[in-house]
């Protein structure tokens, strides 16, 4: 799990983080990246869901 803010996503008053989520594909086995750009507040919600 990541959480980064990001200089480049801030516009204006609006504050933005990147959220990157490491997700095991139930058919192969590997792991996939899953990014998201989305409200602060809104990051534990998006680890939290499966």
């Amino acid at each position: 799990m990541a959480k980064k803010s990001v200089a480049s996503l801030q516009s204006g008053s609006k504050r933005l983080t990147k959220a990157v989520k490491m997700v095991r594909s139930p058919k192969t086995g590997a792991y996939t990246f899953v990014e998201t750009v989305l409200d602060p507040s809104k990051v534990n919600d998006f680890f939290a869901k499966k």
